[in-house]
């Protein structure tokens, strides 16, 4: 925040508490006139000194604001994800790796042009390997643009047409593909795999795609994703690739006490 507005504001909270002061101190009394341009100047000029002075109320003030702007999107995620659990864990929409009937869930949303899912994407994989009680959950939410977009809607349409393993293996290929992709790219990686390329294209258009599409941008939008790999485990939301380790602890926690940190 700009020094001149962080003083207009503090200027503004001194003269109301002044007000506030006399009120308990004085007798009623007609309404003051409000402050002068001169009065007001000198106001701030006294709390502009103060704060050159003393540098650390300001950031003290900064950092107590950070912390509770941040306690409060922690608030509204868990509720979010209170509220979200059942679309999150369990929509028909879904592709699951894994273990199906593991005892703990681990939710990816993630765009095929995303860097850091690519990189994630070997972290994921150890998971699974490593953990044969794992269950994971793949959600597309292509927020790098049209291509992003293309590339998820085939995807999605693969669905229809292969399951379980089959489906995993489809969303590696793409993933582990180079260069942008695209509709265009997907429909190879399925051809590839001796998928009906006439169908995907048609049933990516359709409604079940555009439904599985418009539940995930809602989730993402509701549980405040800004971008993706996000991870889901419990009642935590860990974005970015932050490697297999940190998110092995998360899902010991949870298999242990219920939450992402015991």
């Amino acid at each position: 925040m700009p020094l001149s507005r962080t003083i207009s504001i503090l200027a503004l909270a001194l003269a109301l508490g002044s007000g506030a002061a006399l009120a308990q101190t004085a007798p009623a009394a007609p309404a003051a006139a409000p402050f002068t341009d001169a009065q007001r100047q000198g106001i701030e000029a006294i709390i502009k000194d103060y704060l050159i002075r003393n540098p650390e109320v300001l950031q003290e003030a900064i950092a107590e604001g950070e912390k509770r702007q941040l306690e409060t999107q922690r608030l509204a995620q868990a509720a979010a994800l209170k509220e979200s659990r059942e679309a999150l864990l369990s929509s028909p929409h879904d592709v699951v790796a894994g273990n199906p009937n593991g005892d703990v869930t681990m939710v990816e949303f993630f765009d095929y042009n995303c860097g850091y899912c690519r990189k994630a994407l070997g972290d994921v994989q150890a998971l699974i390997k490593g953990d044969s009680k794992l269950r994971v959950v793949i959600k597309d939410f292509p927020v790098l643009g049209p291509e992003s977009l293309e590339a998820s809607q085939i995807a999605l349409a693969v669905k229809q047409q292969v399951k379980g393993d089959r489906l995993f293996e489809f969303h590696q290929k793409l993933l582990e593909s180079k260069g942008r992709v695209n509709g265009a790219k997907a429909i190879q990686v399925a051809k590839d795999m001796g998928l009906d390329t006439a169908k995907l294209q048609k049933d990516a258009q359709g409604p079940e795609v555009k439904a599985a599409l418009a539940e995930n941008r809602g989730l993402g939008d509701k549980l405040g994703l800004s971008g993706t790999p996000a991870f889901i485990i419990g009642d935590e939301i860990i974005p970015g690739a932050v490697g297999v380790e940190p998110i092995r602890k998360t899902i010991s926690d949870v298999r242990q006490c219920g939450h992402a940190s015991c």
